[in-house]
C-alpha cells in the first residue's frame, strides 16, 4: 500500500512542468470520521482540524490534528478507558481529475498519544512514526472543497473521515 502511495505522489511531481505554483495558497479545514482500533469491537467518531499550504496544483503540505478516538467499554466488570489523539504533517500529492474532482494521496509524519484509565488509574504513552492515506476531493469553487480519506494512523488502526476546507 506504501508504495502505491509513493507512486502516485512520484507520478503527480513528475506529471507538472514546473515546481513553482502559479497562485499559492494557505487552507484551513474541519473533518469528522470513524475510527477503528484492533482489539476493540465498536467504532469512535473522530474530529479534526488541519491548515496546509498549497504550493503547487499536485502538491501541498499539511498540518492536522484529530481526536482518533474516544472509547469506554467494560472488561470483566471493569471500566476500561481509551482516547486517542493524533498530530501529523503530511505531504500531499494530488491528481486532478475532470469537473472539479480529484484522487489523492498522503504521506507524513505522525504522532499519536494514548491516555487510558481503569478503576481510576490512568497512564498516557505516545509513539511516532508513518502516516499514510488515500482520498478523493470535490472542489465546489475555488475557495470550497470537500474530500474523503481513509488514512493508517498506526499499524493497528485506521479512520475514514469526511471534511470541508476553504482557499484563503
Amino acid at each position: 500500500m506504501l508504495k502505491k502511495i509513493a507512486f502516485a505522489a512520484a507520478l503527480a511531481i513528475l506529471s507538472t512542468s514546473s515546481f513553482a505554483a502559479e497562485n499559492p495558497s494557505v487552507y484551513a479545514g474541519v473533518d469528522v470520521g470513524s475510527t477503528k482500533l484492533d482489539g476493540f469491537s465498536d467504532r469512535e467518531t473522530s474530529f479534526g482540524g488541519f491548515i496546509g499550504y498549497q504550493f503547487h496544483q499536485n502538491m501541498a503540505v499539511e498540518l492536522g490534528y484529530r481526536s482518533l478516538a474516544d472509547f469506554d467499554t467494560v472488561v470483566s466488570g471493569t471500566k476500561v478507558g481509551v482516547k486517542l489523539n493524533q498530530t501529523a504533517v503530511s505531504f500531499i500529492g494530488t491528481l486532478p481529475l475532470s469537473s472539479g474532482f480529484n484522487v489523492f494521496g498522503r504521506l507524513g509524519y505522525n504522532h499519536l498519544e494514548a491516555k487510558g484509565s481503569v478503576s481510576g488509574f490512568s497512564a498516557a504513552d505516545s509513539t511516532n512514526g508513518v502516516l499514510y492515506g488515500v482520498g478523493v476531493g470535490y472542489a465546489f469553487n475555488a475557495k470550497i472543497a470537500a474530500r474523503v480519506e481513509v488514512q493508517k494512523p498506526s499499524s493497528d488502526s485506521s479512520n475514514v473521515s469526511i471534511g470541508v476546507s476553504y482557499k484563503f
